[in-house]
């Protein structure tokens, strides 16, 4: 029997809410169709996108990598199946503010051809932890609980950190979700063999499995599956399904009594939480070789015929998810993915199936009504009571309504879940969570401007800092010169003195030139002296004397 409420400890606030849980757990879990054609997003997880490595008009083969981790924090992506990339452009993708991003198009044959052969271990034990973190890491994996962190980041806590206890995350404290549950019944060896992957990866010797109380056929297959494989070291706990206790600090201060600190992350206090989901993946990469190509999604809520869930290839058009569960009912009105708490509306249902996308709820007008208007905070306290996370979500409100981020932040904005329990019961209807995501995004906006400004501060101190420089040693260049020049005069030699000197004599020595010309006619004989004056006699008659004129 699973590890009940002695080991348990209390969390403050949350919700009991109506699970609408066994509409999708009739039916066992179906195996993907192949659709004619998938639309593979290059960015699915958080982190920076990928860089693509194929390009339109190449064939490839399920499991082919797509493209390639661009950063620490990124996660590849790769193909379903086999077939030819048609196009590569920007698409719109399941996101809250209907975004477009850049995706593959991929054009399947219907062969699903593997990229190469099956050369997964059963032997992991065998590998280094970081061996396993690089195959996990280029198998694309990334949490499948819905934030899409990559996986192989969080299996490497970094130098002197120990991890003393790895929790196995299986609640699904939203209404509707059922795909870890169906998980957890149909396939509870590998997450056994994933969580064995994992404690080796982490060195790590205390792991629990956490899954709400309410679900005792998933309880006894994971634990038939412990026994199986006699791992004694392994805990099952099951505690009260009270949203939102699947959050991972709402989960560890449940079952530990810890309290992850803000903006700190469970590694400081030596925790490492992951999906169940997530686990299964790292099985399937490990052992058999599959990269994250496909996950199991929820198809329920009364605007679909038959609820159920589907393990669905990543990049399928959720219509053809929905065409499995044979269509729409005639009073559907709206396409949620997610659950009704944290989850948004969706345009389109030819939006793709992405790595995160774990349930899609197709609801009617009287299941889910639209919101009503909004009216003035009568200041009840009730959003306080059901805060998780132990806030005021009434002074978040207001600063946050105000733009008043500084306040927002003194009152520990980040510390905010968006549960969206203070919104539930909230008699005003105030939207507040999309107050605290507005505000946000506005800080965050805020700090990559001010952390713009402060990288072109530096640049331009910088650049001051370098003209200086060269000025400097320009000066002492010219110094060394003024320097080198000094040292060929004489200490004690005026150099004006000098230069007087040299021109004195340079005038001596023209004088004493002329002096010798002088000397030299002097030195002439009587006998040449009387030529040369024959000479200039003849000269001059011959200058006075008339020319004469010819006839």
């Amino acid at each position: 029997m699973p590890d009940q409420k002695a080991h348990l400890h209390t969390c403050p606030g949350g919700l009991v809410l109506p699970g609408n849980k066994s509409v999708s757990t009739a039916l066992p879990i179906v195996g993907p169709v192949i659709p004619a054609r998938l639309t593979l997003p290059l960015q699915q997880h958080i982190g920076g996108p990928s860089n693509l490595l194929v390009s339109p008009g190449e064939s490839v083969k399920k499991g082919q990598p797509l493209s390639i981790a661009s950063e620490y924090i990124s996660a590849p992506v790769h193909a379903p199946t086999s077939g030819t990339v048609v196009d590569i452009g920007n698409y719109p993708v399941p996101h809250p503010s209907g975004m477009q991003a850049q995706c593959v198009i991929l054009e399947t044959d219907g062969r699903d051809e593997r990229f190469q052969p099956h050369h997964g271990t059963e032997h992991y034990s065998q590998l280094e932890p970081y061996n396993l973190r690089g195959r996990i890491r280029e198998a694309g994996i990334v949490g499948l609980g819905g934030a899409g962190f990559p996986t192989p980041v969080k299996l490497n806590p970094g130098p002197g950190r120990e991890i003393d206890l790895l929790i196995i995350n299986g609640i699904e404290c939203e209404p509707y979700i059922t795909c870890d549950d169906m998980l957890m019944r149909e396939a509870a060896d590998e997450i056994i063999g994933g969580l064995q992957i994992i404690r080796h990866a982490l060195q790590v010797r205390e792991c629990i499995i956490a899954l709400e109380d309410n679900k005792p056929e998933a309880i006894t297959a994971i634990e038939n599956a412990i026994e199986t494989s006699d791992n004694q070291h392994i805990r099952v706990s099951a505690i009260p399904a009270v949203y939102p206790s699947g959050g991972e600090r709402q989960l560890i201060r449940i079952l530990t009594g810890l309290e992850v600190p803000t903006q700190g992350l469970p590694s400081d206090i030596g925790i490492i939480c992951h999906n169940v989901a997530t686990i299964a993946a790292v099985y399937r990469a490990i052992v058999e070789h599959e990269p994250l190509i496909s996950r199991i999604v929820t198809i329920t809520g009364a605007g679909v015929v038959q609820p159920r869930n589907i393990r669905a290839l990543i990049g399928t058009p959720i219509s053809e998810l929905v065409e499995q569960c044979d269509g729409y009912t005639e009073g559907v009105e709206r396409l949620i993915m997610g659950g009704p708490m944290m989850g948004f509306a969706l345009p389109s249902d030819h939006l793709p199936v992405i790595k995160t996308t774990n349930c899609l709820i197709a609801a009617t007008r009287d299941e889910m009504p639209p919101p009503r208007p909004a009216i003035a905070c009568i200041r009840c306290g009730e959003c306080a009571r059901a805060c998780p996370a132990s806030l005021l979500p009434q002074q978040l409100y207001w600063h946050a309504k105000n733009s008043d981020f500084d306040k927002a932040q003194d009152y520990k904005l980040f510390d905010c879940i968006e549960c969206g329990c203070c919104a539930y019961v909230c008699p005003s209807h105030i939207p507040l969570v999309q107050y605290y995501r507005y505000a946000k995004t506005e800080i965050w906006a805020l700090e990559q401007e001010r952390e713009k400004s402060e990288r072109a501060r530096r640049r331009h101190d910088f650049r001051l800092k370098r003209l200086e420089q060269i000025k400097q040693e320009r000066a002492q260049r010219l110094q060394h010169k003024k320097d080198a020049l000094k040292k060929t005069v004489r200490k004690d030699e005026d150099p004006r003195k000098a230069a007087i000197q040299a021109a004195l004599e340079r005038v001596h020595a023209k004088k004493i030139s002329s002096g010798d010309v002088a000397k030299n006619v002097d030195n002439l004989t009587n006998e040449q002296s009387k030529m040369i004056d024959e000479v200039d006699r003849r000269r001059s008659k011959k200058q006075d004397s008339p020319r004469e004129t010819r006839h």
